[in-house]
């Protein structure tokens, strides 16, 4: 049976990030190499598909490229267009990702990631945050790999957008970070911050994969804006999940967002409601003992209700916007299974 296209890509994605961390393979780096393949999913206890995660955004980057063109397109420069041209592209995203992701687990103080030590508990914060300076670097050097298919003025473009995004990126993890100590905040002040740490990097897959399939500029920002909505979507559906999914489904107790004081889209609402749930709030944390009442509280004044309406109303303005993007053949197909997958899930 021949792999589909999804499969085909995945393949290719890991062995791209392969060859890319690669670079660090080298006399006396040897376990300097072995942090970047312990994180990335590859290496040590638990190593495999669990680790390593889904492969979203790279994939999101490959299937939009495939989806700007067909067979039959005459679009200048089709010809010579191929979504294994951009697969570096697709690697540098996803090593952005897991750059920010050694990080936040420091920032954070998260002992786990996808049921493994993070790297930070493996090797300690000093050479952890070296890593993930690596993981960066790479990245970047990645993109400027496409110089091998694309004229310098798409790498360039290509390049601009990703640095955007990193920057984006830190502007929504100060948000983050500065939001945890603040009683007076409101649902204005979620909006930025998932903007910045979820919506950013998604939106750079699809436009940097509009731009790499050689789309017209109307169709670059449809797929730019269809990313971002995906992503804010894609936040609130974890915001919801973290205080009322199955903990079977999603692989981490429904308690933790509560215990750790998280400030979610459905915490906000509650605390705007100015009811019980935002009295139990304001009188410190919440212990586990407490949660399932904590949450029932929340439910019953709304918090729930919202936060799913939010989604579904940025459910709609993705697709929407992906429905203007008209990305075509089996990746576009596979682009629509993805987003109903990907805003449909329940873990």
């Amino acid at each position: 049976m021949n792999p589909t296209l999804q499969q085909t890509m995945l393949v290719a994605i890991e062995d791209e990030l392969k060859r890319q961390v690669a670079r660090l393979d080298q006399p006396h780096m040897k376990p300097f190499h072995d942090m970047l393949t312990y994180h990335m999913g590859w290496t040590g206890e638990g190593a495999g598909p669990n680790a390593t995660g889904k492969r979203i955004r790279p994939l999101l980057v490959l299937l939009v490229v495939s989806s700007c063109f067909d067979g039959e397109s005459k679009k200048e420069n089709s010809s010579s267009i191929n979504w294994l041209h951009a697969v570096s592209a697709a690697a540098s995203i996803e090593l952005i990702h897991n750059f920010s992701l050694a990080h936040d687990d420091i920032q954070d103080n998260s002992e786990l990631r996808r049921g493994r030590k993070t790297l930070w508990v493996q090797w300690g914060s000093p050479m952890a945050i070296n890593a993930g300076d690596a993981l960066f670097v790479i990245a970047n050097q990645a993109m400027l790999d496409l110089q091998k298919h694309y004229p310098p003025e798409v790498v360039v473009r290509a390049a601009t957008i990703l640095n955007n995004s990193c920057l984006e990126l830190t502007q929504g993890q100060y948000l983050d970070m500065s939001y945890e100590e603040r009683t007076d905040l409101t649902m204005e002040d979620y909006w930025p911050m998932i903007g910045g740490k979820t919506s950013s990097l998604l939106s750079t897959c699809t436009q940097v994969g509009a731009l790499l399939g050689y789309a017209q500029d109307a169709q670059i920002e449809s797929f730019r804006l269809f990313g971002y909505h995906l992503g804010l979507a894609f936040q609130v559906q974890d915001d919801i999940l973290g205080i009322w999914g199955d903990e079977n489904l999603t692989g981490k107790s429904a308690a933790s967002d509560l215990v750790e004081g998280k400030n979610s889209l459905p915490v906000l609402y509650g605390l705007e409601q100015n009811g019980g749930f935002a009295d139990r709030w304001r009188k410190g944390p919440i212990t586990v003992s407490e949660v399932n009442e904590v949450a029932e509280l929340l439910e019953a004044e709304g918090g729930k209700a919202f936060a799913e309406e939010m989604s579904a109303q940025e459910t709609q303005k993705a697709l929407s916007y992906l429905q203007a993007a008209n990305p075509r053949g089996e990746a576009g197909r596979i682009i629509l299974e993805l987003t109903n997958m990907l805003l449909k899930r329940k873990q």
